[in-house]
């Protein structure tokens, strides 16, 4: 039997028949970084860039803010931040008490940005779980009214959002104007009454425009402190209710008020001020 020859034709390769033109390449990978850039980079100043394509208010909208509180939450709520998570839950009435879990570390290490405050106990941790990767940022908490702005403002320049924060800005103004006049009309005989307040609780003090005879805290009052508030005689205590040890002034027939610093869990910051106003307006016109 004949032997039959089956010519075999070897394929010729992929890169000889379909050659990679460099030039394109090049540009196409180009283009790609510009584009990364453009979704996740920052401008010189270290200010974020805005990610293109995103909506205001979607999921992927600007950075992921952790904050250790509801109280720094608000504060990049109101800056404009639309992805932000509190670690310690609202209910945590005094949030340096709260023990870290470690879904809390790993949220942490997940973030662009994590806020905090240097009187928090558990800060350093926070920051050793955040790594290189993410931001620390410091900041001062108080509900002064100028302090509060001045955080908001900062916030906004990092996230990239200043006009939403100068939006919010305004109309805390506003807001703390209107709260500031209604408490005036609700004292009685139009006299600013005579108060004590907590340490953290003097913008509430100003807020009402009353009369601040002393302020004591944030360590517990002393006897020696307790005899010098009591002859003030205040018709009012402004206590911390995050802070609160008790009756502030036993024997004393001065009204004691407890103020809230930390917002809610809707992160409202503006809550925090109408709450207070509302407190002190019922006080005042039942003095």
């Amino acid at each position: 039997m004949a032997r039959v020859h089956v010519p075999v034709h070897v394929p010729v390769p992929v890169l000889l028949r379909f050659p990679v033109r460099l030039p394109v390449l090049v540009r196409s990978l180009a283009a790609l970084s510009v584009g990364l850039l453009l979704l996740t980079g920052c401008d010189s100043s270290g200010t974020r860039i805005a990610k293109a394509g995103s909506s205001p208010g979607s999921a992927s909208s600007g950075p992921v803010v952790v904050a250790t509180s509801s109280w720094e939450a608000a504060l990049a709520k109101a800056a404009g931040a639309k992805n932000v998570r509190s670690i310690v839950p609202p209910s945590i009435r005094h949030a340096p008490d709260y023990d870290l879990k470690p879904s809390d570390l790993t949220a942490v290490a997940g973030a662009d940005d994590v806020l905090y405050a240097s009187f928090e106990p558990f800060a350093g941790r926070i920051k050793s779980a955040a790594g290189s990767k993410a931001k620390m940022v410091e900041l001062d908490l108080d509900d002064d009214p100028e302090t509060t702005r001045a955080n908001v403002t900062r916030l906004g320049k990092l996230f990239g959002t200043e006009r939403a924060a100068a939006k919010w800005n305004s109309a805390f103004t506003t807001e703390w104007n209107s709260l500031s006049q209604q408490l005036k009309a609700a004292r009685t005989g139009g006299k600013a009454p005579v108060a004590v307040a907590q340490a953290f609780t003097t913008w509430a003090a100003k807020l009402a425009g009353v009369q601040v005879a002393g302020t004591y805290g944030p360590d517990a009052v002393t006897p020696a402190q307790l005899s010098a508030l009591s002859a003030k005689k205040p018709a009012f205590v402004l206590d911390n209710e995050n802070m609160s040890t008790g009756t502030v002034l036993p024997g004393s027939e001065a009204r004691q008020l407890e103020i809230v610093n930390y917002p809610g869990a809707d992160l409202d910051l503006l809550s925090v001020y109408r709450k207070a106003a509302d407190q002190m307006r019922k006080a005042f016109a039942g003095s």
